[in-house]
């Protein structure tokens, strides 16, 4: 059918589409339905030769996809499934009801549930498989707004209790409920964050796409399970829902089911008033390659079906809009027959024989068992695709007046008892006048129907559903000395550090145990970052293997794809190459496998492009490496604005598990990346590490001795300069690459204006913070037990002035500043990156030697030690110009 209001063209002979239509009907039921693609499929293609294509739309008739013939009869007991349905509607519907009873600010959603209820239903009464023994159990993306629902379901399972119940959305005090899906506060029960729309979908296709990875290395048996999402139609306007579409569909993911639930309402109206959201979706899903199953109308309407030969219901779906379809959905149905049955002739005839209150019970697709049973089925049954089920609600279905189909129902937080009572009697709940005013939270007997029933379909299924599973599986890490010796014995080698990390990489790969358990994944230009010898070493991971002989078959560092391939070169896609990065380093959990994953990229198109998904990663307790790569302001020279990084690790620096270093040297590299191993695969912590590299090349000295535990904590002290007849002394700590420039700034200070000096190498100033934080904390709460003292007030204890300086903004080195007794000065690349060399960069953005010497200068004569003609000796002999604006103002 056409698009909404489109003029449905006249048919001018009836007879002869009768002919086409009966004989094409003719086929299926004489030689079954793939006859019948394979003659539409010949039409099709003679019809492009002909040049009649012009008016074929990617999308069908606004009606289910599955004929009743293809339904099959329904597996389970429908009328108990839709009493435990509507006993979990009810709890849900209490459970934020009485939270905001007592709590007004509490929120929560009744709604969203209300409209998915029978979709996750159908979901766990037949196909979430749970782990156990035989199954390495399903992956489940639940619909964020729809917790309270399945919070209400674990009520029933005995999984949740009563007072967990009661304290929804009250998690300070404990033994409360996240308000949406939280591993991190919920480890044990919630396995995905979808809080943040957009970012289930992407991770679901990642997930689903790991999976396979797994299988084809030969390191998991995953062929039997199957990923499920269930999400919004408005959260398909995120570009992150639409970002794996095609590579789902291009590397034949039919372990993938996607459930739009399409109640056809964002949080404020409609989500394509003026269209149909499902008509838009099946084109972009089909456009993507994915196999499409449309649940639009219930069971209720197929009489209807079976006696509009002339297709007016279709020719009038086709024409009206989801925004009057929300209106028809919010009234009964004497308005219904009025406004849209009785607006055709035709129509009318189909429904004379129905009461109001008969048209007012039709249901939508969505909310129907049976319907939604046999797309589940249709979906994992289907082979070569990914699917995706539209199934068509209402958003809170069953609330009445109070919010179904309403404008304001996603804000509907309570409802007066009325609307309580009303509820009650329209799924017949077994509850008292006093039960319902009171929202006492319903649970059938123990040997109940509902109960056994329940219990009997989840045991089948292998247990309960959502649950995580914290790993048990350890990894050996080898002996730092075996993959990293040339790094922290450098002995003054050049190399960058991005040469330094990847080196090592090759090294770790090269384990016996730790090497086939390693994910390197990148973006894009992994040439750039030095991993062509990757590509040979261990191959890019592709399903189908490599069907072309590469350009560069003739070099030692060809393009070799592979499907047992090691490495994930994703493609321009961030936001995919992380979700890539999540599914390796949540593998530990999800399939019992802890993997190491690596994921290196440009640092500016890490933590400011995805942060959102790094922060889903958090939540979701990943392990693993970001490494951001060619990173600084300052040291990716010609690259300019868009690409130099100033700022990510003041991201990184607000993401509680996140450890984020640093470090300016190779030997510095080794121990961090040494410690992250081994605290993430031998010793089951929680967190993952942010290392930025850069991609100078300079010397590498070797590591000192006995600093390794100062390395990890944030900082140790590299060098200390003595001065003839000192005139003060000063501390200056510097990251990354501008360690190098202190060292220098260090040996000015003494040479040229007989100033002491001591030089420490900073890994990590948010590391620093975080620990000195913690002491503080305790300190001030421990009155009558001794100080503690952090690492950084023990390093850095006196009165001489400290200058910070990194390739960074300000506010990284300032997280420390509060934590400093003396004196403290930052330097940072506050502003918009530019385009030009590396000395002229810095001496642009003021964190070069002369600068730095002025601001030791600058310290010291603050703190009267110096006279304050000193600066202007300084400024004129290193000529740095008084007029010149900020760098940050530019």
């Amino acid at each position: 059918m056409g698009v909404p209001n489109e003029r449905v063209p006249v048919d001018s002979d009836r007879d002869e589409t009768l002919e086409w239509l009966e004989s094409l009907e003719a086929v299926v039921r004489e030689a079954g339905c793939e006859r019948g693609q394979f003659l539409l499929k010949q039409l099709e293609q003679h019809a492009r030769a002909l040049g009649v294509t012009a008016q074929v739309h990617p999308y069908s008739a606004y009606r289910n996809t599955l004929s009743i013939e293809r339904q099959g009869p329904y597996p389970g007991d429908l009328a108990v499934e839709e009493r435990i349905t509507a006993i979990i509607r009810w709890n849900a519907l209490a459970m934020v009801v009485r939270a905001n009873q007592a709590y007004g600010e509490l929120g929560g959603h009744i709604a969203s549930y209300a409209s998915a209820a029978e979709i996750f239903e159908v979901g766990f009464n037949h196909f979430f498989r749970a782990r156990d023994e035989q199954h390495g159990g399903d992956l489940v993306f639940f619909q964020p707004h729809s917790a309270p629902g399945v919070y209400a379901r674990a009520f029933l399972e005995g999984r949740l209790s009563e007072e967990q119940l009661a304290n929804y959305r009250q998690e300070v005090g404990g033994n409360g409920l996240s308000s949406y899906p939280h591993p991190w506060l919920m480890p044990d029960f919630w396995q995905f964050p979808t809080g943040s729309m957009g970012i289930g979908p992407i991770s679901a296709i990642y997930q689903a796409r790991y999976m396979r990875y797994l299988e084809h290395r030969h390191l998991a048996d995953t062929a039997e399970r199957h990923v499920w999402g269930v999400f919004g139609d408005g959260e398909m306007d995120e570009p992150e829902s639409i970002a794996g579409l095609t590579l789902a569909a291009r590397e034949k993911l039919d372990n993938l089911t996607f459930i739009v639930n399409c109640n056809l309402q964002r949080l404020d109206g409609p989500v394509r008033g003026n269209g149909q959201v499902i008509q838009e979706l099946e084109a972009l899903f089909t456009g993507a390659g994915w196999n499409v199953i449309k649940v639009i109308w219930g069971s209720d309407w197929d009489p209807l079906f079976a006696r509009d030969t002339h297709n007016a219901l279709l020719q009038r779906f086709a024409q009206t809009v989801d925004g009057q379809y929300q209106t028809l959905g919010s009234k009964d149905g004497a308005y219904n027959l009025l406004h849209f049955f009785q607006q055709d002739p035709e129509i009318q005839a189909l429904v004379s024989h129905m009461s109001d209150a008969e048209i007012d019970a039709l249901k939508r697709g969505g909310h129907d068992l049976r319907k939604l049973y046999a797309a589940f089925a249709a979906a994992k049954a289907h082979k070569g695709q990914p699917t995706v089920i539209l199934a068509k609600t209402k958003k809170g279905y069953g609330m009445g007046g109070a919010g179904e189909s309403r404008m304001t129902s996603h804000q509907a937080k309570k409802l007066d008892i009325d609307a309580l009572k009303a509820f009650r009697d329209r799924f017949a709940l077994p509850l008292s006048d006093d039960d319902v005013a009171q929202l006492r939270f319903y649970r059938p007997a123990e040997d109940s129907q509902e109960m056994r029933y329940l219990r009997e379909r989840r045991s089948a299924l292998g247990g309960y559903l959502p649950a995580r599973n914290k790993g048990s599986e350890h990894v050996a890490i080898p002996a730092m000395a075996d993959y990293a010796r040339f790094a922290f014995e450098a002995d003054g080698k050049e190399m960058s550090t991005t040469m330094a990390v990847v080196r090592m990489l090759g090294g770790l790969l090269k384990d016996k145990e730790l090497g086939p358990r390693i994910v390197p994944i990148v973006a894009d230009e992994a040439r750039t970052f030095g991993m062509a010898n990757l590509f040979r070493q261990i191959g890019i991971y592709s399903p189908l293997g490599q069907l072309y002989e590469p350009e560069d078959a003739g070099s030692m560092l060809y393009y070799r794809e592979a499907r047992d391939g090691q490495l994930l070169e994703e493609g321009i896609t961030e936001a995919g190459a992380i979700s890539s990065w999540v599914a390796a380093a949540t593998s530990y959990s999800a399939h019992d496998k802890p993997m190491l994953a690596f994921y290196i990229y440009y640092s500016m198109f890490g933590f400011q492009r995805v942060a959102d998904l790094i922060w889903a990663a958090a939540d979701q307790r990943a392990r693993g490496f970001l490494l951001g790569a060619t990173a600084g302001r300052t040291t990716l020279g010609g690259e300019g604005l868009q690409h130099q990084d100033g700022s990510s690790h003041v991201v990184a620096a607000t993401v509680p598990n996140c450890r984020a270093y640093d470090p300016a040297f190779a030997g510095e590299l080794a121990v961090i990346v040494d410690h992250g191993m081994r605290q993430m695969m031998e010793r089951d912590v929680d967190e993952f590490y942010y290392i930025t590299v850069m991609n100078e090349n300079y010397a590498q000295p070797s590591l000192p001795s006995g600093v390794e535990a100062q390395v990890i904590r944030g900082m140790y002290r590299y060098a200390q300069t003595e001065a003839d007849a000192p005139r003060g002394s000063v501390r200056l700590l510097g990251s990354g690459t501008i360690l190098r420039e202190v060292i220098a700034a260090s040996e000015m200070l003494a040479t040229d204006w007989q100033v002491a000096s001591e030089v420490w190498s900073v890994t990590s100033f948010s590391e620093l913070a975080r620990e000195a934080r913690e002491v503080e904390r305790h300190n001030r709460l421990n009155p009558a037990e001794p100080e503690q003292v952090s690492h950084l007030c023990a390093s850095l204890a006196g009165d001489a002035p400290v200058i910070a300086a990194s390739d960074y903004v300000r506010a990284w080195p300032q997280l420390i500043a509060s934590y400093v007794d003396a004196r403290f000065i930052a330097l940072g690349t506050d502003g918009f990156g530019r385009s030009d060399t590396r000395a002229a960069l810095r001496d642009f953005f003021e964190v070069d030697r002369q600068q730095i010497v002025l601001a030791a200068l600058d310290g010291l004569v603050r703190d009267g030690r110096l006279p304050r003609q000193v600066l202007a000796e300084a400024v004129e002999r290193y000529g740095l110009g008084v007029d010149r604006p900020a760098p940050w103002t530019r």
